[in-house]
């Protein structure tokens, strides 16, 4: 059984965010993993010596904020990218006439690089440090539609080649957890909107000057590492960057 502190103070966390804390030290350790199902709320309970209430309340939080997930008869698992559900809160395109074709991703480099400092303080890394560069282009059926320079570290991703990448699917972050271990659960997002250089233009088979999308995303892991800083640039010919506030 784990101890949680005891105390009247008004300054310490409710006992159901300590519980949170506890769950999250096990999340990141990896003693249970993306997609395998949880001890039940009874056997957590008597391991953190709270009540099952306690613990409900702080998985159902943990499941509000997608890092587990409750399935109706079958007890609570990790939340993986595996998931369509997953997948679907990190990729905001939908197609302006409402008929999104099938997205597929298409390689075209990896490399490591010595990091910029925009770059470097995205990563939290020293300033020319070496990360890990990926371009590619995301396609919707056969058109371009998006154009990604991702930014990784190197600490996390130093074995990522061009034949990883190639062997998997359009969802980077379902590689990052299956191949690497690590698993994003979060991301931070600046959008505006840019004309077409050469490069973009190129690869998205647009006019140069043509107005484009240009997101920048910062995502984290568990402890709040950065793990990835991404530009991806969007054709909005044909697609758009769609974000449901609830």
């Amino acid at each position: 059984m784990v101890t949680l502190p005891s105390s009247h103070s008004p300054t310490l966390n409710p006992l159901y965010r300590q519980v949170i804390g506890l769950v999250m030290r096990s999340l990141e350790s990896g003693e249970w993993k993306p997609g395998e199902v949880i001890p039940s709320e009874t056997l957590l309970a008597a391991r953190y010596g709270v009540s099952q209430g306690t613990v409900r309340k702080a998985i159902d939080e943990l499941a509000a904020e997608h890092l587990l997930v409750r399935r109706q008869g079958k007890g609570t698992f990790v939340a993986t990218h595996a998931d369509p559900r997953i997948f679907s809160r990190f990729l905001r395109v939908a197609a302006n006439d409402g008929d999104l074709q099938p997205l597929r991703s298409e390689p075209l480099g990896c490399w490591r690089v010595k990091a910029g400092s925009d770059i470097c303080h995205a990563l939290n890394v020293e300033e020319g440090a070496s990360v890990m560069l990926v371009r590619r282009v995301v396609l919707s059926g056969e058109m371009p539609a998006i154009f990604d320079e991702v930014y990784l570290a190197a600490d996390f991703f130093a074995d990522l080649t061009q034949e990883t990448l190639l062997a998997g699917d359009v969802s980077l972050y379902g590689l990052y957890e299956s191949q690497f271990g690590v698993r994003v659960i979060r991301a931070e997002e600046r959008v505006r909107a840019i004309l077409a250089d050469p490069v973009s233009a190129r690869f998205l088979q647009v006019a140069e000057g043509e107005p484009l999308l240009l997101v920048e995303r910062t995502t984290f892991s568990y402890s709040d590492r950065p793990v990835e800083f991404r530009r991806s640039i969007f054709s909005t010919r044909h697609l758009h960057y769609r974000n449901e506030l609830v």
